[in-house]
């Protein structure tokens, strides 16, 4: 009855043994499909990455271009202002120039007058009086 016992345990062993090959199989199948589906999930999340760098390149060169030319147009229109206002302040200073160079000749002339009315006045003293202001004291 012990070789009986032992063979019925030896079976029953070798049953869970199956049990646990099966098992074992049907684990290591689902842990392939879980590769296969997470490769495939990474896969399309490197397409996508991969198409938002190209359109942010895309975006990036248009953005570039565009600062480049609002930068050339501004710096020409401010070339241009320069330009306009040094040529304005050219003139002006060259009209500053007459009109101190007219403006000298009159004061000169006046003082001219004045000094010969002065004369004037201090050869004929009885004819002229000069009341020059007192200085207080």
């Amino acid at each position: 009855m012990e070789k009986d016992n032992l063979e019925i345990i030896l079976e029953d062993i070798r049953g869970k043994f199956e049990l646990v090959l099966e098992g074992h199989a049907s684990l290591h199948q689902e842990i392939r499909n879980t590769r296969e589906e997470l490769s495939e999930k990474i896969n399309l999340v490197d397409f996508k990455v991969e198409t938002l760098n190209r359109k942010i390149d895309d975006v990036d060169a248009r953005l570039s271009k565009k600062i480049d030319d609002v930068d050339a147009r501004l710096s020409k229109k401010i070339d241009d202002v320069d330009a306009r206002l040094s040529k304005k302040i050219d003139g002006v200073a060259a009209d500053l120039k007459v009109v101190d160079t007219r403006l000298g000749k009159k004061i000169d002339a006046v003082a001219a007058d004045l000094k010969a009315h002065r004369a004037d006045t201090e050869a004929h003293p009885g004819l002229y009086r000069v009341n020059e202001p007192q200085s207080k004291k």
